[in-house]
């Protein structure tokens, strides 16, 4: 989905690090919302986009790393390619969790 739209607006050059980032946020949207709904938002902002993913769970993310150093990634990952990134707490519950893709960043 992420591919497509990108083509469809001329932002191709965006693929890899927009194909990521929301990879990255839906896999922890998917981990920590118990099997319970998760949405996605996608939009366009000039030579951009904003990624958005929102799940019911009121955890925050936390960068974390395991013994092994296997998990915990996702967080550092996204803030690298993003030209920004961050949380939103929503109510009653859930919180939406961004990050802007842009060229050239």
């Amino acid at each position: 989905m992420v591919e497509l739209r990108l083509a469809s607006w001329g932002l191709a050059v965006l693929r890899d690090d927009a194909t990521l980032v929301a990879s990255e946020l839906v896999t922890n949207a998917i981990r920590y919302a118990s099997e319970r709904e998760i949405r996605v938002r996608f939009a366009r902002e000039g030579r951009g986009v904003l990624l958005e993913v929102w799940d019911p769970s009121d955890l925050m993310p936390v960068r974390k790393q395991d013994a092994e150093g296997l998990c915990g990634r996702g967080l550092p990952i996204v803030e690298a390619l993003a030209f920004g990134c961050g949380v939103c707490p929503t109510e009653p519950c859930g919180k939406w969790v961004w990050a802007r893709i842009r060229e050239g960043v």
